[in-house]
């Protein structure tokens, strides 16, 4: 329900800032005065019309979008520039380039490429007045400073618009890449956990096989071919937490977590919490680092309820299998009240869960779901054995 508003509410706005748009395009119209062959009349339709398009198509390819309203802006403008008793100064196209130098501000890469693009079309703004609005008087004069004394305006108020969102937009990322840099840090110490517990267990089988030697030389081979094992295990979990931290997607892990533990935090959350197991699923059946991923998200799933719906009646906790993956499911009531909602965009404890279950391969969706309920939802594929 409250994904839908949010996407009404953008279309609302979408089609707002359009309408405003075509009042302006008409307004251009009705206003123009030209010589007898209709030039300032042709140059406002053609104008606004691009400006328009300019607009719809800005998110895809706002560059070249930019770009394109730029050249077209300035081609009109030199083909009429000099008519006499010219009156075709482009309101439409003056609106399209102030949305356009928000969103060129907030989406371009990287920020000088921004800058310039906002920049050139500031230049054009200035241009359209002097260009398309001719004459001697002192009339022609005024409206021709008024009119660009407004685009300056309008280009500052798009411009301070786009760079603060700019500015939150690299704040997130900033925060953001300090979650995957601390993520990673944790890992590498992790790292160091996992090595030395395993090698301790085949150090310690690789003793007994000794000592069993002596006496029972036919129980040497079964504890080989277990120390082989052992040691097969400790490559495996080593290779692949080896390449998540040479990779760009990073995650951590906790060396020796079980369902117990699992259990054990979700009824020590509360008396209203429940952990439920589908058929099958074990310790045995669940790798130590898939246990270990599954603990991260649960554990971050519980602080969120903790501390957005502290008095939620009730909170639903279920693992399951099916086919080769594990799935989590954390669920409790949502009230109107609750700061997840008009933070849907997630904190950086949602960044750290997802980068976590998708460094494993899996997939991990948090939201409202069916207008009464927040769910967080980990979908991790089991490792071959």
């Amino acid at each position: 329900m409250w994904e839908r508003l949010s996407t009404w509410t953008q279309r609302v706005g979408e089609i707002a800032l359009l309408g405003t748009l075509g009042l302006l395009w008409v307004f251009d119209t009705i206003l123009t005065t030209a010589p007898q062959d209709g030039t300032g009349a042709i140059v406002c339709v053609v104008g606004g019309g691009v400006g328009i398009v300019a607009v719809v198509l800005r998110k895809r390819r706002t560059w070249l979008v930019a770009l394109a309203l730029i050249a077209a802006s300035l081609v009109l403008s030199i083909v009429v520039s000099g008519a006499p008793e010219l009156r075709a100064v482009g309101f439409t196209e003056a609106g399209a380039f102030m949305v356009l130098t928000i969103t060129v501000l907030r989406r371009v890469e990287p920020i000088r490429n921004a800058v310039v693009l906002a920049v050139g079309i500031l230049v054009v703004l200035l241009s359209l007045p002097s260009l398309r609005f001719e004459g001697l008087n002192d009339y022609a004069t005024a409206a021709t400073q008024a009119a660009t004394v407004v685009y300056v305006l309008g280009w500052s108020v798009g411009a301070g618009i786009g760079g603060y969102l700019r500015v939150q937009q690299e704040r997130r990322k900033i925060g953001e890449e300090r979650v995957r840099r601390g993520e990673r840090l944790e890992l590498a110490r992790e790292l160091h956990d996992l090595v030395a517990h395993h090698i301790t267990g085949i150090v310690v089988q690789a003793q007994a096989a000794r000592t069993v030697g002596e006496t029972h030389p036919e129980a040497v081979l079964p504890a080989l071919d277990a120390i082989a094992g052992a040691g097969s295990e400790a490559l495996t979990s080593m290779r692949r937490l080896v390449g998540v931290l040479r990779a760009d997607d990073h995650a951590t892990r906790h060396v020796g977590v079980t369902l117990d533990d699992l259990r054990k935090m979700v009824g020590q959350f509360s008396p209203a919490a429940t952990f439920d197991l589908g058929p099958g699923v074990s310790s045995l059946t669940l790798a130590p680092e898939v246990l270990t991923t599954l603990h991260r998200v649960l554990t971050e799933s519980l602080t969120n309820i903790r501390r957005h719906a502290p008095h939620a009646p009730w909170v639903e906790v279920r693992l399951t299998t099916f086919g080769d993956s594990v799935r989590l499911r954390v669920a409790n009531p949502l009230s109107a009240a609750d700061p997840r909602l008009s933070r849907l965009g997630g904190g950086f404890g949602l960044v750290g869960m997802a980068e976590r279950v998708e460094t494993m391969g899996g997939h991990l969706i948090a939201g409202p779901v069916a207008g009464h309920l927040w769910e967080v939802a980990a979908v991790v594929p089991l490792p071959a054995r």
